[in-house]
């Protein structure tokens, strides 16, 4: 997000966004440190033993104690934190919370991870620490209990409180490491009030949108507008686009490395609509990033901007009166195999160090951020979905809203991509590769043959830990 939330699960923009780890976590100096982490037990925290464990407080946090919590104040803010502050305070009042925000994940907390750590970090934005890793230097805590635990406000365990994919996404290696309380559903926005002036219907097909490209053109608009210094925003619209054209099992193969997986028939043909966007001179010119193309959309400069749901908050001093912003989801080409798949799934991962000292604090106030009080507060404040289910029942919001009706509409399957946060240099390749073809420098063919390359490159690599996707 805004630097940007990374996928869902890359998602996280995360993930959101899942996106966007820079490969180059282990550079020095912070590589001795998180090397340090390599091999060692985590460290016990100072409040094992301190309180007795109940329903109400299922880690035993000790009274008294601090819980010191970092907080990635991108597009979603850091108000709902805010919030949530409140609420576990509510139910913990002699518990101190020292809550900071910044910008600057990897750069202001991963040279603490093998010393002094914060007790539990948002791990987002483009300056997020790689996922893998984290988890493969043991610098962060497996967080299944938490799912096991007591949810805080109502029946069932946390787990059964939350949105479908967001144990997954958080899962690596058979255990649950990342909290994502983002739920993000991803497409292309478009203004709706200025399409029922000019009588323009939403595309929904790719041939519905270049048939309707001269029209918007020659109302001296570009068609399209999209952030052109960070790869992982075009990234979206590529991997939406070969899911849906060639399904769920080729993606999984994909993320798996399987041999060829790039060359299957139909992903070359997913992306050539991206690639004659391009050569048809349909993109607003200039090399923009995520606020600066935000606003040239929000300026009538272009039709439609593809983005997640965070795009409303991050934009909202700026936004035009009378300006609709609605989803849409992405364009579908006839023959796919998936086209009622949403992009969607949770981002804004919170992390917590295995050196924290108050590892039981940090799980508590994540209990409170996925309490029902906590989640409707983050919908409300963000307009975008929370992963806990019902967060944005109550909220009246129009972009929300269509956000919402997209996901009604949708299919079981939700499109996700797995890799990203599997291999820190894959990702950063496919990022550059993406870019690349947007510019108009790459043709899909070319693309998919270097994504081939790449992948081939990371599988007969040894050294490199290989992950597994199931589902």
């Amino acid at each position: 997000m805004s630097v940007t939330p990374e996928k869902p699960g890359d998602l996280s923009r995360r993930i959101l966004l899942q996106r966007a780890a820079a490969a180059g976590l282990l550079a020095v100096p912070a590589a001795g440190l998180l090397s340090a982490c390599a091999g060692s037990e985590p460290s016990k925290s100072d409040n094992n033993g301190g309180a007795a464990k109940s329903k109400d407080n299922p880690f035993g946090v000790k009274d008294g104690s601090a819980v010191k919590v970092v907080i990635f104040n991108g597009g979603l803010g850091d108000q709902w934190a805010k919030e949530d502050k409140t609420v576990f305070n509510a139910k913990h009042p002699n518990i101190t919370v020292n809550m900071s925000s910044t910008q600057k994940i990897k750069t202001e907390e991963q040279p603490k991870m093998a010393t002094q750590p914060s007790d539990l970090v948002m791990n987002s934005g483009a300056d997020s620490m790689d996922r893998s890793t984290l988890i493969n230097e043991g610098a962060i805590e497996p967080l299944d209990d938490l799912l096991t635990a007591p949810a805080w406000d109502g029946e069932g365990t946390v787990a059964d409180t939350l949105l479908p994919g967001t144990v997954g996404d958080g899962t690596q290696n058979g255990k649950f490491y990342v909290v994502n309380v983002a739920y993000t559903v991803w497409g292309n926005w478009y203004n709706a009030a200025l399409f029922k002036k000019e009588g323009w219907q939403a595309p929904t097909t790719w041939d519905e949108f270049f048939a309707l490209a001269p029209k918007i053109k020659a109302k001296g608009m570009a068609p399209y507008v999209h952030d052109a210094v960070h790869g992982y925003y075009p990234r979206w619209g590529l991997f939406a686009s070969i899911w849906k054209a060639v399904g769920k099992q080729a993606v999984i193969d994909i993320d798996n490395l399987k041999d060829g997986a790039w060359k299957v028939d139909g992903i070359v043909a997913a992306l050539e609509p991206w690639e004659k966007m391009v050569k048809d001179k349909l993109l607003l010119p200039g090399n923009l990033n995520h606020t600066q193309s935000q606003q040239a959309w929000l300026d009538g400069k272009a039709a439609f901007i593809q983005v997640g749901t965070w795009l409303k908050n991050e934009m909202a001093a700026t936004i035009p009166p009378g300006f609709e912003l609605t989803l849409s989801d992405y364009w579908s080409n006839a023959g796919d195999k998936a086209a009622k798949d949403v992009f969607a799934g949770s981002g804004e991962g919170f992390v917590v160090p295995s050196k924290a000292p108050n590892k039981e604090a940090a799980k508590e106030f994540l209990r409170a951020i996925l309490s029902k009080a906590g989640s409707a507060k983050f919908a409300e404040l963000t307009k975008s979905l929370a992963s806990t289910k019902g967060s944005g029942d109550n909220v009246q919001d129009s972009a929300l809203a269509s956000a919402n009706a997209l996901m009604k509409n949708a299919s079981a399957d939700l499109i996700s991509v797995k890799f990203p946060d599997f291999y820190a240099d894959l990702d950063k390749e496919s990022q550059n590769l993406s870019e690349e073809l947007m510019a108009g420098r790459l043709t899909a063919q070319q693309f998919v043959d270097k994504m081939q390359a790449a992948a081939d490159k990371v599988a007969k690599d040894s050294s490199i830990k290989k992950q597994t996707r199931t589902a």
